[in-house]
């Protein structure tokens, strides 16, 4: 109901039914919209209260919030203002949800503690939602703040959310998700929807499990004549680990093509994808990344335009020059990855770089070998920091070799027999690759813990919120 200023109980909170039209009548304006341009109109806001100030007896200012942007409402004692409505809006706590009518003003003097630099003088306000009182403490910036324990950050996710940095956070994802599908979509690609409850390869386990790939599914595409395909979708891990790096259930990002030439083509379509959306974070989201940076500080990513790409060999012999013992046929682990990482910062400028032509031995059976050696295959790894985001390659497309390599690597051939069957009615030479979504994000910036770019962080030791 409208709080009116004549009645006796004006001093109190009142809330509004909501149900009801809005104030006036008026249709809500977003706060992002706001600028000169609107000088002396009327109109109807709503959003959560970030700061209240008093100047004087008779004067007010409240900084109201939407999403990430913000504006200064003034409450002056005038004839059409009332003291007791001044007095009301005294009343109003940080984060309670109000909507507010006002005439737009442009003030000659700049506004530091609002995102918009126009104010709104008021002539109505009401509550429909308070807050806790103890909301604000959590919302202040973790500069100001002791270190919070990221389960406690968990616990409390419904505050942790609402802080500036990571409001930006999801914004920062939002472009990454849009850019990624916009790319592929420029490209030629079709954006599909594979199972997530796919049968099992264990002989002796359930019947069905949750995927942890669309990889089966997506080969399946090109084998069906869709050309290239992409998907943007939930992959489910059984992890044990409860490290800041590992979540049992993350977006994948995902991509299948058929290969005209050579599986270079899979790699330059990494590199075209993955610069453009670096180009675009920078160029759209500067406001979310310094929000972000105010909270966690980070260096930007340095990257070329014309991404370097090594060798696994050449990766081995530059960790070897730098005086490191490494097994020329053997993975690498996360401190030599690192330590490449690093040795290609300082040779190439950059820490966004391809290692592709892996030992056969230690990619998944459906990895095509390398026509010149064997022991080497047409696959590749991508690192951001020294950090390995996507695992991709050329698909073995031969039905007799695919049959030799899923036996040779003790696959039950039964439990993949629909995978064995899309390859028996001719297949185009195809790769592809999938990269975690959090992980991009994270690393791009400059995180260390993969559970403040996930929503709700599912864990081997959390499965809520």
């Amino acid at each position: 109901m409208e709080a009116d200023p004549l009645s006796e109980n004006y001093g109190e909170v009142v809330i509004q039914d909501l149900q009801s039209k809005h104030i006036s009548g008026r249709r809500l304006t977003e706060i992002r919209f706001f600028n000169e341009t609107l000088k002396d109109k009327t109109v109807l806001i709503r959003g959560k209260i970030q700061t209240s100030r008093c100047v004087g007896k008779n004067s007010r200012f409240l900084v109201l919030k939407e999403k990430v942007s913000s504006i200064q409402c003034v409450l002056t004692v005038e004839d059409n203002l009332s003291p007791q409505m001044v007095k009301f809006a005294t009343s109003l706590s940080k984060e309670f949800n109000v909507e507010i009518e006002g005439i737009v003003s442009v003030p000659d003097y700049p506004i530091k503690r609002a995102t918009q630099n126009v104010e709104l003088q008021v002539t109505k306000i009401y509550c429909f939602s308070e807050a806790l009182p103890n909301k604000k403490k959590a919302l202040q910036p973790a500069k100001q703040i002791p270190h919070v324990n990221p389960d406690k950050c968990l616990n409390f996710r419904v505050l942790d959310v609402c802080t500036p940095a990571n409001q930006q956070m999801f914004r920062i994802q939002c472009q990454v998700d849009s850019e990624f599908m916009q790319y592929l979509l420029s490209e030629g690609f079709l954006g599909i929807d594979t199972p997530k409850v796919i049968a099992t390869s264990q002989t002796d386990g359930p019947p069905a499990c949750l995927a942890q790939s669309p990889q089966l599914h997506k080969q399946m595409a090109i084998c069906w004549g869709f050309g290239s395909v992409f998907e943007i979708g939930s992959v489910f891990r059984a992890e044990k680990s409860k490290k800041l790096r590992y979540l049992c259930e993350c977006i994948g990002l995902d991509l299948e093509m058929e290969i005209k030439e050579h599986y270079s083509d899979v790699m330059d379509v990494v590199e075209g994808l993955f610069v453009s959306m670096f180009d675009s974070l920078n160029e759209k989201c500067k406001k979310e990344l310094e929000a972000i940076g105010n909270q966690y500080p980070f260096k930007p990513l340095k990257y070329l335009k014309k991404t370097p790409r090594l060798t696994f060999e050449e990766g081995v012999q530059m960790l070897k020059e730098d005086g490191v013992k490494v097994n020329p046929l053997r993975d690498l682990n996360k401190q030599l990855k690192r330590k490449l990482g690093k040795l290609v910062l300082e040779k190439y400028g950059t820490e966004f770089c391809i290692l592709h032509r892996y030992p056969t031995a230690i990619r998944p059976f459906y990895t095509m070998p390398s026509h010149d050696n064997p022991t080497y295959s047409n696959s590749f790894d991508v690192f951001i920091r020294g950090e390995e985001i996507i695992s991709g390659g050329q698909r073995v497309h031969d039905l007799e070799l695919l049959i030799t390599r899923a036996e040779s690597c003790g696959i039950n051939l039964k439990s993949i027999e629909a995978y064995i069957d899309a390859f028996r009615y001719g297949t185009p030479p195809l790769g592809g690759f999938g990269v975690g979504f959090e992980k991009v994000v994270m690393l791009f910036c400059g995180l260390n813990n993969i559970r403040e770019t996930s929503l709700c962080s599912p864990n081997p030791q959390r499965i809520t919120p």
